[in-house]
């Protein structure tokens, strides 16, 4: 019971200061017409560099041996491979951030995820967003997560019948899939489809969880199919109103790897989804004190093995 309304006021907490200082949709932030090259650091072996000021600034991957270091939201990966810009069921977005890159099972199932789409989906393509970068690790802008190369971001938006140029990538907006009281989809924009993709997604064994905005989980729980369990993996959480986030579980050959905890049992539409639409957690009253900003992640707060893929050639 305690250890409940211990997640429950840190889950309101999170609400309040999202709320209140929200964060911009990575999948509205309009990229560049070119990959940025950052000036080079002052001091790069200074102890106290933000680990994103030199992760940031690694363009290609480690050649090493592929594998996820450390968790979700502090590691790096080595040996990682990107998700072509073009392909025949996928085009990347935003690729002037170059974070197309993962673990090789990520980029494999990214894009079986795209062709079974086609193919059993009636789902035209995949817009694949944000996935890591070359080497993983926190990244200058957005995500606390997408570190060790198994995370990936996919739109809501299908992919339209045209490649599409490089300033439609950079500067195209993802749809909105929520209505504006936050309480259910917009249904004006809202498709089958939409719901045959994220079933798809949650269907494959490597896949770990995958997180969409409540109003999102709320719509899929209205599916009256005969097979529920895939439900199961799909997690409300803030945001994630504009795509959805796939995370894979730990592959093989990477033994450094943390795995996350496995999701609740059940389909997860009964009460813990209810409270996600208490007034509580939609209208939140701001907070007293504004959060204390954290300090930056330094290279010493990191898996020993990173500061090996950082340096590697």
């Amino acid at each position: 019971m305690f250890l409940d309304k211990f997640r429950a006021s840190i889950c309101a907490l999170s609400a309040t200061i999202l709320a209140v200082f929200p964060l911009p949709s990575l999948a509205q932030t309009p990229g560049t017409m070119g990959v940025r090259s950052l000036p080079p650091l002052a001091n790069p072996a200074d102890p106290s560099t933000p680990a994103k000021a030199l992760f940031g600034r690694k363009l290609t991957p480690a050649k090493m041996r592929p594998q996820a270091i450390g968790f979700y939201s502090r590691g790096c990966i080595a040996g990682a491979v990107a998700v072509e810009h073009d392909g025949p069921a996928w085009q990347v977005m935003r690729p002037s951030r170059n974070r197309n890159w993962g673990h090789p099972e990520l980029v494999k199932v990214v894009k079986r995820i795209a062709r079974l789409g086609q193919q059993q989906g009636h789902w035209p393509g995949l817009l694949v967003g944000d996935m890591s970068q070359p080497r993983g690790g926190p990244m200058l802008t957005g995500h606390a997560s997408h570190q060790i190369g198994l995370d990936a971001d996919i739109w809501f938006t299908p992919m339209p019948d045209h490649k599409q140029t490089r300033r439609e990538r950079e500067f195209k907006s993802a749809v909105n899939m929520v209505r504006r009281d936050k309480r259910d989809i917009d249904t004006s924009v809202w498709t089958q489809g939409h719901l045959n993709i994220v079933r798809i997604a949650a269907k494959q064994p490597e896949v770990q969880r995958i997180l969409v905005n409540a109003a999102i989980k709320k719509a899929l729980c209205r599916y009256r199919g005969s097979d529920r369990t895939w439900l199961s993996k799909v997690r409300p959480y803030w945001g994630h109103n504009y795509h959805f986030h796939l995370r894979i579980y730990c592959p093989k050959g990477s033994p450094s790897c943390r795995r996350q905890a496995s999701v609740p049992g059940g389909d997860g539409c009964g009460k813990a989804l209810a409270w996600w639409f208490t007034d509580r957690v939609l209208n939140p009253p701001p907070p007293r004190k504004p959060p204390k900003k954290r300090p930056p992640v330094t290279m010493a707060q990191m898996p020993g093995a990173c500061m090996t893929v950082m340096n590697a050639r």
